[in-house]
């Protein structure tokens, strides 16, 4: 394939993750409270999950920190599928998908930047 066109697709993918992870995230920080009234959840969840994935969101996002905000991504989408498998919700599908593109695009980064090194 070409270089060119698979630095233009990874880029587009990890910005449109980047800007839909942290959309959904601040959504979720923002309104949530209101909602988590009648759940188990302490009001304070919303603000710091939805907080620490807009941030990670952010980090993965800046291209020196990629791979860093990737790690964390990863972290939260696997505290987000365990949450929802333990109050049986098995629609994840979503999240397995968010951190598959979350890991390509670590993957390509990390490999652009060992690249770059050696040549």
């Amino acid at each position: 394939m070409n270089p060119r066109l698979s630095d233009t697709a990874v880029g587009a993918l990890r910005w449109v993750l980047g800007l839909v992870v942290f959309l959904q995230s601040a959504h979720f920080a923002l309104s949530s409270p209101h909602r988590l009234g009648e759940t188990v959840f302490p009001l304070w969840f919303p603000w710091v999950f939805g907080g620490s994935e807009s941030l990670a969101a952010l980090l993965f996002l800046v291209p020196a920190t990629t791979v860093f905000g990737g790690y964390a991504l990863l972290f939260i989408f696997a505290i987000a599928i365990a949450v929802h498998l333990l109050h049986g919700q098995y629609d994840v599908g979503g999240l397995i998908v968010y951190g598959m593109a979350a890991f390509v695009c670590m993957i390509y980064q990390n490999n652009s930047r060992t690249e770059a090194r050696r040549g």
